[in-house]
């Protein structure tokens, strides 16, 4: 169950995010709003004859971008009295190609927050785990700006 983001503690780790999945859809939208058409992205048959994973894979920074829709369903938030902006990624690595059609979720556990002059600065240590898969997709420290 989501919880309230200001009732979150340090060393708390929040309840893992719905999977999501990945499918070609959503890799050739990625692919056309970065320009990243990479043949290992989006042609499809080409990695069935060429690619290591015999499929496409997504590109690393769209599981990334994927954080919000996950944020907000592993944080309760009242969208009349708050903001969150994404404030950053730290020390972001890709440790495991998600492929076509795999899901993901992302497992977040707050490392530290601070006061800023815009609102409370929340940093979650986080992996984007990939079903029935042992090695995570990604690992980052994932930064989330409460407004005042």
């Amino acid at each position: 169950m989501a919880k309230d983001l200001l009732q979150v503690a340090v060393g708390e780790q929040l309840e893992p995010s719905t999977w999501l999945k990945v499918d070609q859809a959503r890799i050739n939208l990625f692919a056309d709003a970065t320009g990243d058409h990479q043949w290992i992205h989006v042609d499809v048959e080409r990695c069935k004859k060429e690619s290591p994973f015999k499929t496409t894979i997504a590109h690393g920074y769209l599981s990334v971008t994927l954080m919000p829709e996950a944020f907000y369903n592993m944080v309760a938030l009242d969208p009349s009295t708050q903001t969150v902006l994404n404030y950053g990624v730290d020390k972001i690595r890709f440790l495991e190609p998600v492929r076509v059609n795999d899901e993901i979720r992302f497992v977040s556990t707050l490392a530290r927050k601070e006061s800023k002059e815009m609102g409370t600065l929340f940093c979650f240590d986080t992996q984007i785990e990939i079903n029935g898969r042992s090695k995570p997709a990604v690992v980052g420290s994932f930064l989330m700006m409460l407004l005042a």
